[in-house]
């Protein structure tokens, strides 16, 4: 049972650089996720989440009444009204706990967490955001069949932004830090197993502590969004969001026009992880892989066969910023990788290297 369904339910070598297999992130990780997820399928049996009492499923939560001091009590009141702190041990902290540090892999370990609130929906307004909410998946159900409902993460810049959005919703500017124009004019999350992508976009507070939403997004029918798109809106009605890839989706678009129809912030998860520099200090120690690689001109090649003018122009364009040392190696092959999506790069390398043995056995 996928993570959704459980919250839903409760609530370089030489001049030219080569990619490998092992660097598109697939197998071991990805594996260990899906069977912890599954593993869990017995253990979630909770409330569904902001539209339940907490105390129908036996949910436990702290609010800014509870008889506590000192460093608690500063916890308690972090994001002051509208939220509840849920307390470890309740089994929607431990899932979503879960989920967050096996999601940032070997990171993971270096991260703690300090708290994770929930949205009260207290209050006439919050009331009517919730209700908003559920007319447009009931409408999205009515239209598609499926309102295709999903968490997503989105970083934010600190404690601030958590009470705006809570309060008045997403703006214009929110998202342009972990967007930058690469997907369009939308309002870009992660998907609940690839929070790292949010992570890197949330700001430090002056408490050095990162602040992220979890939030319910309804995606309906979704569509294929490249990088560099100036998309603002569904190409067609018989869309309503985007996602950098259709397989395996990290990202997922919702455009301006729905983001506070289609997006509603139910928790937020509050954590230290490493500075930057120590982080990349830290990424830099992971072993280095040793599976099939691929020149990346021969790379451009083949991805031409299935990939737009556009998408291969970005690459081309990526590997010209890689060689002026603009980027860094890890960045150019996480910039392919949201382009092409790991499948297509793993067939495209394992066809490249089938070939290569073939002409060696022929000489």
């Amino acid at each position: 049972m996928c993570f959704d369904n459980m919250l839903l339910g409760i609530h370089h070598n030489g001049s030219s650089p080569r990619l490998e297999v092992d660097e598109i992130g697939t197998s071991a990780s990805n594996k260990s996720i899906k069977q912890e997820a599954s593993d869990e399928s017995d253990y979630m049996k909770i409330q569904n989440s902001i539209w339940e009492t907490a105390s129908n499923e036996g949910s436990t939560v702290s609010d800014c009444g509870s008889a506590v001091s000192g460093s608690d009590h500063v916890q308690h009141q972090m994001f002051g009204e509208g939220f509840f702190r849920l307390a470890e041990g309740d089994k929607v902290h431990d899932l979503i706990q879960r989920r967050f540090i096996l999601g940032l892999g070997t990171l993971g370990a270096n991260t703690k967490i300090v708290a994770i609130h929930r949205n009260a929906g207290s209050g006439v307004m919050a009331q009517a955001r919730i209700q908003s909410f559920q007319v447009y998946m009931r409408a999205e159900e009515e239209r598609r069949g499926n309102a295709n409902v999903k968490y997503a993460w989105y970083g934010t810049s600190g404690k601030e932004e958590v009470r705006q959005i809570i309060s008045h919703g997403f703006c214009n500017g929110s998202g342009e830090t972990q967007n930058k124009g690469h997907f369009g004019c939308g309002l870009s999350l992660s998907s609940d197993d690839s929070p790292m992508e949010s992570l890197k976009s949330s700001v430090v507070d002056k408490d050095g502590l990162r602040h992220l939403l979890l939030c319910r997004v309804i995606l309906g029918r979704q569509e294929l969004v490249h990088p560099g798109s100036d998309q603002c809106h569904p190409s067609s009605d018989e869309y309503d969001s985007g996602v950098d890839s259709l397989s395996a989706p990290k990202k997922y678009i919702i455009w301006c026009t729905r983001m506070n129809t289609h997006i509603f912030p139910e928790y937020v998860i509050s954590f230290k992880v490493p500075s930057m520099e120590d982080l990349l200090k830290f990424e830099g120690s992971v072993r280095k892989p040793s599976s099939p690689w691929i020149p990346f001109p021969s790379l451009i090649s083949s991805l031409a066969k299935f990939l737009p003018p556009s998408s291969i122009a970005l690459i081309s364009k990526f590997q010209k910023d890689h060689n002026e040392k603009k980027i860094s190696r890890k960045e150019l092959i996480q910039k392919l990788r949201r382009i092409t999506g790991d499948e297509l790069l793993i067939t495209v390398i394992k066809s490249f290297v089938a070939r290569k043995r073939t002409s060696v056995q022929l000489r």
